[in-house]
């Protein structure tokens, strides 16, 4: 009997213990989360901090805990947005840059930045960045037209035609709301560069639709920055890089207008230390950027971003050398002066090579 009775009570130890530890284990492994404390841990030490990421936007789903490690091709894209969200935190800390830096949220800022209030997202225009092509995503996504194919040319840039509200269009508090909720970016490139393709467009090709460049704004700038009185060609890449680097462009800039945004700083177009966007993407790594962009603000199973021609986005330092050739180093240190920066904010390299 008395066997027995340890015989029993053994028993039940046994399916007590297992009791337990099936309790045990429904804890470890099936939280409502679907991820371990221990997986969680394992997570957190794996994801560095980078400062404090923008409060509407969760973790990139790349860098969602899945148990194992991620491979390190995985780990570093995300990784890399955010660093790039943390370096501009640190240069907007920087006092010493702050004029170059820090802007008012004004009229002309608020005309630069789009808005998809279907999808929630903001899209500030930085020109010579390929923009053009994301102005065709948000149409598109707004519902203006079916796909981005079917989109006239004529009609990306027609703002009464293209379906892309503003957000100076809004009230106040609805200006405010947006800032605060929706997902916002905009895309940058090497400054130099962009001031190379700005010059083209404008003022070498100049399109037919855009007369002004050639017959207006070009004979003011060689008026006021020609060095060479006698010569009488049409605006000269120096001539531009003069009136850039003047301390007091400003003046001029009035009488121009808002076609100065081809060319003013990304600081003074998008305002990245006071408005707090959720990536930046950079023309140099946009086949990468442009599909993370679009995942990151839910829309990547809805529209595509259009394919980009091989070699596009490389920085080219031949061209830049060859645009700079000739051009006094004076006036180059005074154009880098005023878009420092952009360089520093963005982490493109100061061009030693073009300023020593």
């Amino acid at each position: 009997m008395h066997h027995q009775w340890l015989l029993l009570a053994a028993c039940f130890w046994v399916i007590f213990m297992f009791m337990v530890a099936s309790k045990f284990i429904t804890l470890t492994f099936k939280d409502p989360d679907g991820y371990s404390a221990k997986q969680e841990f394992l997570f957190l030490t794996t994801v560095p901090e980078v400062g404090k990421l923008p409060e509407e936007k969760h973790f990139p789903e790349e860098l969602q805990p899945t148990g194992k490690m991620l491979p390190d091709s995985r780990l570093d894209q995300p990784l890399i947005y955010l660093e790039r969200l943390e370096l501009i935190r640190n240069v907007c800390r920087d006092e010493a840059l702050k004029n170059l830096s820090h802007t008012v949220v004004s009229k002309f800022v608020l005309d630069r930045i789009f808005v998809c209030d279907k999808h929630q997202i903001l899209f500030c225009q930085t020109p010579k960045v390929g923009n053009t092509q994301w102005k065709k995503v948000l149409i598109v996504l707004n519902g203006a037209f079916p796909s981005i194919e079917e989109i006239p040319e004529n009609v990306v840039h027609d703002h009464e035609k293209n379906g892309l509200p503003r957000l100076s269009s809004f009230s106040k508090a609805g200006i405010q709301k947006r800032l605060k909720t929706y997902f916002k970016f905009f895309i940058v490139r090497d400054p130099f560069e962009r001031l190379i393709s700005a010059f083209k467009d404008k003022f070498v090709h100049n399109p037919r639709f855009e007369p002004w460049y050639r017959h207006e704004i070009a004979p003011g700038i060689i008026k006021k920055y020609r060095r060479n009185r006698t010569e009488t060609r049409g605006i000269q890449f120096e001539d531009f890089v003069r009136y850039l680097g003047d301390p007091n462009h400003r003046w001029l800039d009035i009488q121009f207008g808002d076609h100065i945004i081809h060319w003013v700083t990304y600081a003074e177009l998008c305002a990245p230390c006071e408005i707090k966007y959720s990536v930046i993407g950079h023309h140099e790594t946009l086949e990468e950027d442009a599909p993370y962009i679009l995942r990151e603000a839910g829309i990547d199973h809805l529209v595509s971003y259009p394919t980009i021609p091989p070699g596009i986005t490389v920085y080219n330092r031949t061209k830049v050398e060859h645009y700079f050739l000739g051009i006094s180093k004076r006036d180059i240190r005074r154009l880098y002066a005023r878009f420092k920066g952009d360089f520093k904010l963005f982490g493109y390299q100061k061009p030693d090579f073009l300023l020593n």
